[in-house]
């Protein structure tokens, strides 16, 4: 058990750190969706769309080969001074290739008319390329506590100067025309620049911090060595940007494939504010994969790691069932989140909790790939379900808007989950109580379709969240009744349960 107490606990600290890393736009959200029009909102989607796309291609797989290797504890520093000349070398390459193609760029993001951002989202993607493998290597030494301070120091910079800028600059400039301040801030210029430079501002606060495990202590590239690491990370690359386009290329595919008659960067700013209503979910799956994806590699070193996988996943699927029920039930409370004028597209959240469930559950899935060394298997999983995406967008976003978009994402990760779950079990058996986990998650939706009911029928915001209240609880009681042997084991659950 102290297998999963220290996951848990790691799972919490990168947890703190992920609330604030995801926070760059959520925390920011009640503010931004307040202070920016529907269309800027929707071009703001469109960047973040971008931004962590083109993170992928940056980092293409090598942080999850450093976390393969790293495990061979007499090619450590090889390892890290390989990995580092490696992507020092790529970030500078890529950069300049972006830069040289920043007209097609803003063309795909459909911002034609404002080339200064995608130049700004240019620097910040190198920077967070930059700072990719000191992470890892905080990760990999089981430093989570250094990991949540530099994100959340940086996530508080982000946000004073984004605060700065939106509202302080725009009313002292009022004020004062000829201050010095009008040097660097420009009422004129679109709100979304000062946005990405306060992330600019971030992301070279953080690496910064991370100088001290950015360079290796050794300068020596091992050719053999990258290469085996390059087989390793280069499926890991196709299935990172099949897995970034199901989760963030639908804002730009509004762009592409909205009829006229809609204003597209209103209809994804109002969908991308929904969005941000699966947040506890999200959340938590980036929090787990955090802490997991190094104690998943250590795992397989040892005894029966299939036997603490199935394990983890339990606990995994009781967590975010009861995550889609504070957050589905809860709507008329959670919708506060976001400004007033986003709640017409509230009907997306559901779909996307349940989606982002699957989502999760893959991760979890994906370790018999990873351990067993068949990434190809993840990036062709995540192939079919980039061509669903698109599929379904392309049919449907002409009819259907934002809801082609949700059940798009729904239909894309349900597939995945279920293929990764299909094929893993022939080439790496783990023991998943599956049908146990399936009940669990047909009981949540069927909750919500009850409260649901009662809500149409009665209608009452006050008495809906009663019922809300009473069908969470006897959830929660519930999986304690079936889960409670399971429960007596944890340390200190199994205490309080004696």
């Amino acid at each position: 058990m102290s297998n999963i107490k220290k996951l848990a606990s790691q799972t919490v600290y990168y947890g703190l750190s992920s609330i604030a890393a995801r926070f760059i736009n959520y925390l920011l959200t009640p503010y931004l969706t307040a202070v920016l029009t529907k269309q800027d909102y929707g071009k703001m989607g469109a960047i973040y769309s971008m931004i962590p796309l083109f993170n992928i291609l940056f980092t293409y797989g090598m942080e999850t080969a450093y976390f393969r290797f790293i495990q061979k504890k007499e090619r450590v520093a090889s390892i890290n001074s390989t990995i580092t000349i490696s992507m020092l070398c790529s970030t500078v390459l890529l950069f300049a290739l972006t830069w040289y193609s920043q007209t097609a760029l803003a063309s795909i993001a459909s911002l034609k008319e404002f080339p200064q951002l995608i130049q700004l989202s240019i620097i910040i993607m190198a920077l967070d390329a930059l700072s990719t493998i000191p992470f890892a290597r905080l990760r990999n030494e089981g430093r989570p506590l250094l990991f949540a301070f530099i994100k959340i120091a940086g996530i508080v910079i982000n946000i004073l100067a984004t605060i700065f800028f939106l509202s302080y600059c725009n009313t002292f400039i009022a004020a004062h025309p000829n201050s010095l301040l009008n040097l660097v801030y420009n009422p004129a210029d679109s709100p979304i620049k000062y946005i990405l430079i306060a992330n600019i501002m971030q992301s070279a606060f953080t690496l910064l911090f991370l100088s001290k495990w950015m360079l290796p202590e050794k300068w020596a590239f091992d050719v053999a060595l990258w290469k085996e690491m390059m087989l390793y990370a280069l499926p890991m690359l196709v299935a990172g940007l099949g897995g970034m386009i199901n989760e963030t290329f639908d804002r730009l595919m509004l762009g592409w494939w909205l009829p006229i008659t809609y204003d597209f960067d209103e209809q994804r700013g109002i969908y991308n504010a929904c969005y941000k209503l699966s947040i506890l979910i999200t959340l938590f799956i980036q929090a787990f994969r955090m802490g997991a994806e190094p104690f998943f590699f250590k795992q397989a070193e040892g005894d029966n790691p299939q036997k603490v996988y199935a394990r983890v996943m339990k606990f995994f699927v009781i967590v975010i069932s009861m995550m889609f029920l504070v957050v589905s039930l809860y709507i008329p409370i959670w919708k506060h989140f976001i400004a007033s004028k986003h709640w017409v597209g509230l009907d997306v959240v559901p779909i996307l909790l349940l989606a982002n469930m699957f989502l999760g559950i893959y991760y979890n899935l994906s370790i018999w790939y990873k351990v067993s060394n068949k990434t190809r298997a993840g990036a062709y999983i995540t192939l079919v379900g980039t061509a669903i995406t698109i599929i379904i967008n392309f049919l449907f976003i002409p009819h259907f808007s934002y809801m082609a978009c949700a059940w798009a994402t729904f239909c894309c990760y349900g597939s995945m989950m279920i293929m990764s779950f299909v094929w893993g079990q022939k080439a790496y058996y783990i023991p998943y109580a599956w049908k146990k986990l399936v009940a669990y998650i047909v009981i949540v939706v069927a909750l919500f379709f009850i409260h649901k009911g009662a809500m149409f029928l009665w209608g009452n915001t006050w008495f809906g969240l009663l019922v809300a209240a009473l069908l969470t609880y006897a959830y929660g009681w519930f999986i304690f009744l079936v889960e409670r042997k399971e429960f007596k084991k944890l340390p200190v659950v199994g205490k309080w349960v004696k």
